[in-house]
C-alpha cells in the first residue's frame, strides 16, 4: 500500500515564469471553487492545513507548489503536486479574469512536467457545463505522456441511488468523500501508478 510519508508546501506563483524548475514530476489538480480542493490536497497528503481554504470561493489566484514523497514498501518516490486556482466563481473585472485565466492556461499548456491532472467534480453536480469545458480542454492540449484522472468529491452526499446514477454517467468515476475520508486511499494508488508506471504491490 503507497502512503505520501511527506508533503511540503514550497512555493506560490503568479504565473508560469514564477513557477519552480521542472525537475520532478507532477500532479496538478484544478477544479471548480468550492469543489473542496484544499480538503482533498490535505486528505491525500494526510496533513490537516497543508492547503488553505479561502473563506472566499475563487479568491485564490495563485498556482502552489507541494513536495511530496511516496513510500511504497520502504522506496520512495518524490514528486509535486502543484495546486491550481478554482475556476468559475472568483467575482472580479473581465480584464482582470481575462488574464488570471491566460496565465493558467499557459500554465497547463506549457507545463511539461505535469504527468497528471486530477480534475475535481463535485459529485452532486456531475457533468456542468463549466466541468465538461475543462475536460474537453485537457484532452485538447494534453500531451502523449500525460493523463486525466476524474475525481468527484462530496460522495458522503449521495445516497445509493445518486452513486449509481452517478457511474451511469461516468463508469470510470472515482468517488471520495474528504468528510470521511472515503475513497482516499483509492486515488493515492492510482496517482502511483500513473506517475511511477508501476503498483506499489510490485514493491
Amino acid at each position: 500500500m503507497v502512503k505520501i510519508t511527506e508533503a511540503e508546501f514550497i512555493t506560490s506563483a503568479q504565473n508560469i515564469t514564477q513557477a519552480l524548475p521542472q525537475d520532478l514530476s507532477e500532479i496538478a489538480v484544478l477544479g471548480r471553487s468550492n469543489v473542496g480542493k484544499s480538503s482533498f490536497i490535505n486528505s491525500i497528503t494526510n496533513r490537516k492545513n497543508l492547503a488553505k481554504s479561502s473563506s472566499t470561493p475563487g479568491k485564490t489566484r495563485l498556482i502552489n507548489f507541494f513536495d511530496i514523497t511516496f513510500d511504497c514498501t520502504g522506496e520512495k518516490f518524490q514528486a509535486r503536486l502543484v495546486d491550481l486556482p478554482g475556476f468559475g466563481y472568483a467575482k472580479v473585472s473581465k480584464t482582470e479574469k481575462y488574464a488570471w485565466q491566460k496565465s493558467l492556461s499557459e500554465f497547463i499548456t506549457d507545463r511539461s512536467a505535469i504527468r497528471l491532472f486530477i480534475l475535481l467534480q463535485d459529485a452532486r453536480h456531475p457533468n456542468m457545463p463549466i466541468d465538461k469545458d475543462v475536460k474537453e480542454y485537457l484532452l485538447s492540449i494534453k500531451k502523449g505522456d500525460q493523463e486525466i484522472l476524474e475525481v468527484f468529491t462530496k460522495a458522503d452526499k449521495l445516497n445509493q441511488k445518486g452513486k449509481s446514477a452517478l457511474k451511469k454517467v461516468s463508469p470510470n468515476a472515482l468517488l471520495i468523500s474528504n468528510l470521511k475520508k472515503t475513497g482516499i486511499q483509492q486515488i493515492s494508488d492510482k496517482v502511483f501508478e500513473k506517475l511511477f508506471l508501476k503498483r506499489c504491490s510490485d514493491g
